[in-house]
């Protein structure tokens, strides 16, 4: 009993820690600013979670410069479902366009324990694998997109809880033990190793894709709604006060997703705070990488 009461217990205090350090860090730190961004005219960029909070920030900047934005939650797609996933990438494909820009935003956060339609942990299938696989199955129309002009981007939106995160490679479901906390920390360092992964495969294969995970910060979005309700209380009274907006949150994204046209950075990487920073030692672990890329392409049927 007190092994399963300190494995649900000791990841929610060490993400609640987490999230204090990282709000006192941006109290002390500048509000961040976007550059002057290149112009996007005939690119097209699509972004999940795009209808609200810090996706809809992005697309809207996108817009601006004058992206063809796909906002991905006006178009049919269940990332908890991998028949939808593979239904929007078709419906994508037949519309003939470039793909520039790629925006992993959606995501979840705390969710009850529960599976997605086809048996995966919610955090791990809707945060990680449903975006995976929709970046396996745009990944051609990626590279040939980055054949003219700069290179095209996929970016990830992870979090600084990545850093607190474990892969148990044999219990990527998380059942024999289940921790909300632990769930979502462990699918934030799975985009991370992932994006990383992508990132080399792509430099090794010399294709003109390049691939980025971004920590937006703590952002006033509705990712905090499945806390309890006296911390959600706390925190939406916080976030008033303390939290970045949700266009500060953006600037980041915005940063990772255009540093190739702005600066022809081919770079990748961790961002987080508007640059390009170190991520956590799990991500320098090739075999890990490898290791987590090779299950989910089983857990997929890609291979």
């Amino acid at each position: 009993m007190w092994a399963a009461l300190r494995f649900r217990l000791l990841p929610a205090v060490k993400l609640y820690l987490l999230g204090f350090k990282v709000l006192l860090a941006q109290l002390l730190s500048k509000p961040l600013r976007l550059p002057v961004m290149p112009r996007q005219d005939g690119k097209v960029a699509i972004v999940t979670g795009g209808g609200r909070g810090i996706g809809y920030e992005v697309v809207r900047h996108l817009a601006r410069l004058g992206a063809h934005v796909i906002i991905v939650e006006f178009e049919k797609l269940d990332l908890a479902s991998l028949q939808s996933i593979h239904q929007f990438a078709e419906r994508f494909k037949k519309r003939d366009l470039p793909l520039n820009i790629l925006v992993n935003n959606a995501g979840v956060m705390l969710v009850p324990e529960g599976r997605t339609e086809d048996g995966f942990e919610q955090h791990f299938g809707v945060n990680y694998l449903g975006h995976f696989l929709l970046t396996w199955l745009l990944l051609d129309t990626l590279k040939d997109s980055g054949k003219s002009g700069p290179v095209s981007c996929v970016v990830s939106v992870s979090s600084s809880a990545h850093s607190i995160g474990k892969i148990t490679l044999n219990d990527l479901n998380s059942c024999q033990h289940y921790s909300a906390y632990a769930a979502y920390c462990q699918s934030k360092l799975a985009q991370a190793l992932f994006s990383c992964h992508l990132h080399q495969e792509m430099q090794r294969d010399g294709s003109p894709v390049v691939s980025c995970a971004v920590d937006p910060g703590m952002v006033d979005t509705a990712l905090y709604q499945h806390l309890c309700t006296p911390l959600r209380l706390a925190q939406s009274l916080i976030a008033r006060l303390f939290f970045r907006t949700p266009a500060e949150g953006a600037a980041t994204v915005l940063s990772a997703a255009l540093s190739p046209a702005l600066n022809g950075d081919l770079g990748g990487g961790y961002w987080a705070n508007g640059r390009r920073e170190m991520t956590s030692a799990p991500t320098f672990d090739s075999q890990l990488r490898l290791s987590l890329w090779e299950i989910s392409l089983q857990l997929l049927g890609l291979q």
